[in-house]
């Protein structure tokens, strides 16, 4: 006789987007910044949480406890434990960890930092299945970071598992395509032909690029900018010419779209290099691709520079679907809960 085991939710909770997805298919980002609000983390869970069907089980991975409202990352992994078991009350939380695998909650409680930015590797161990006979590279570039993982033999083959260690191996970059403020990428970008020093203040982010280069859709109600001004090709070019002293009687639409095509070569050769140092020690140059992330767009061109040339190119819209790849590491999470865990919780329940 066999039964249900329960209906899942996986959670990858960011300091700045909460990633869901849910056994029916169903998944989404919801952006929430953290760091300003986080007592109210709970209550942004739990009105989540009703935009899915029930769920009897939940799986959990985070990097928010980076967040600077936290003194520690123990702190902070302890905190968002707390939000996630007060908006899902009696509901089972399993918590993946930096050793591929999922705890209790009172086993993180005591060794809390195994928790801390463990999505990269959900994500990295399903995605490699894409391309189980090569050497590979996931590269995943959100708004604020990017994930360059070697992958081999279908696995992923970091070498770095705490985010300090994957920032020496090059294995992440805190770099992406939103929230960078564009100082953070160059001391200079060129403006009609000559270098240009950029002014170091939050003037103007990767957003503004790719708004200006129309590979991110305008969104008049997002105010989220350096400035608090409309996510607008418009009010980027305002925000793009306070980087070098100008404004807009100074900077036609012309400079804003090659100053942005400067600042994309910018982060494309800090990717490249990055790319170089992750796979030198492991893979070497990889064969394959697999890219995902709301930076996709960057991450396909990414993967064209370093692979080996004809290598195939796999996209997770493609692959899974693009609901599922919006939120790649919660859907991993939800694919690793089911294999993991389902199997267990039926065989616990005598159910054969």
């Amino acid at each position: 006789m066999t039964e249900s085991n329960g209906s899942w939710i996986a959670l990858d909770i960011g300091g700045a987007n909460i990633k869901a997805a849910h056994e029916s298919g169903q998944a989404r980002t919801l952006p929430f910044e953290l760091w300003k609000r986080p007592d109210e983390l709970d209550e942004i869970l739990a009105r989540l949480a009703t935009t899915f069907p029930p769920s009897d089980r939940v799986a959990l991975t985070m990097t928010a406890e980076l967040c600077d409202c936290y003194p520690t990352k123990a702190v902070g992994v302890n905190a968002v434990l707390d939000a996630t078991l007060e908006a899902f009350g009696e509901r089972p939380v399993h918590v993946w960890g930096t050793d591929g695998r999922f705890h209790d909650v009172e086993s993180i409680r005591r060794q809390p930092l195994l928790a801390a930015a463990a999505n990269w590797l959900a994500l990295a161990n399903v995605a490699a299945r894409l391309v189980p006979d090569h050497t590979g590279i996931l590269i995943d570039i959100g708004s604020t970071t990017t994930d360059l993982i070697p992958l081999q033999a279908g696995r992923a083959a970091a070498r770095g598992q705490t985010d300090t260690e994957r920032l020496q191996t090059g294995e992440l970059v805190y770099a992406g395509v939103r929230r960078t403020p564009l100082c953070a990428l160059a001391t200079e970008l060129p403006f009609r032909g000559e270098p240009t020093g950029l002014a170091a203040e939050f003037f103007a982010s990767t957003l503004d690029v790719y708004l200006t280069l129309r590979e991110v859709a305008p969104d008049p109600k997002d105010h989220s900018t350096a400035d608090g001004r409309a996510a607008t090709a418009d009010a980027a070019r305002d925000r793009l010419a306070r980087m070098i002293g100008a404004d807009r009687d100074s900077f036609s639409y012309e400079d804003a779209e090659a100053f942005a095509w400067a600042a994309d070569e910018c982060l494309l050769g800090r990717l490249t290099a990055a790319v170089e140092r992750a796979c030198l020690a492991t893979v070497g140059r990889p064969e394959a691709a697999v890219v995902s992330g709301s930076g996709g767009f960057v991450a396909q061109r990414l993967a064209r520079r370093v692979i080996k040339p004809g290598g195939p190119i796999v996209n997770l819209d493609q692959a899974w679907g693009p609901i599922a790849s919006s939120s790649g590491c919660a859907y991993a999470l939800l694919v690793l809960a089911q294999e993991q865990l389902g199997k267990k919780i039926m065989n616990q329940a005598g159910v054969v």
